[in-house]
């Protein structure tokens, strides 16, 4: 089932230098890119991003942390894309991630681990309209599809 998802580099993965080989992962494992954006984002931004959150005592460092430097927000597409995105990611705790995820291998910790990801269908149409206009999304096709995707029955 092709899907739709969103991928944010968050500031420590930008500052940290690994933008590039963090899109090579979701690019090697087959996900297209969809749209692509360095920003930074504001509070208000942060904060329709985190609302799922507010009032939990963790949500302030949440919008404190996204809001202090660049990151890259990423729109991708796929077979199962959420589920892809969210285990090349690894698990949300660095210490409980694996070998060869983004996140057990450059992360230590939960306040900065490197990115996030859409966790259900429902969260990554909302978050992908947060961060994406329909017009910055652009539809293609690739050559390569055919060696990475399942022909259609």
């Amino acid at each position: 089932m092709t899907e739709r998802t969103l991928i944010l580099i968050k500031p420590d993965g930008v500052q940290r230098l690994l933008v590039g080989r963090i899109l090579a992962r979701y690019e090697e494992r087959g996900l297209k890119i969809l749209g692509l954006k360095l920003l930074r984002a504001d509070r208000a931004l942060a904060e329709r991003h985190y609302a799922v959150h507010r009032g939990k005592p963790f949500y302030a460092g949440l919008v404190e942390f996204i809001t202090s430097g660049p990151l890259v927000a990423l729109a991708v597409e796929g077979p199962n894309a959420i589920a892809v995105a969210r285990a090349t990611n690894g698990a949300t705790r660095p210490v409980e991630a694996g070998p060869g995820t983004i996140r057990g291998d450059f992360a230590l910790e939960v306040a900065q681990n490197i990115v996030h990801a859409s966790d259900a269908a429902e969260t990554a149409e909302s978050e992908l309209a947060i961060w994406f206009r329909p017009d910055e999304l652009v539809e293609y096709g690739r050559d390569i599809d055919h060696w990475v995707l399942a022909a259609d029955d």
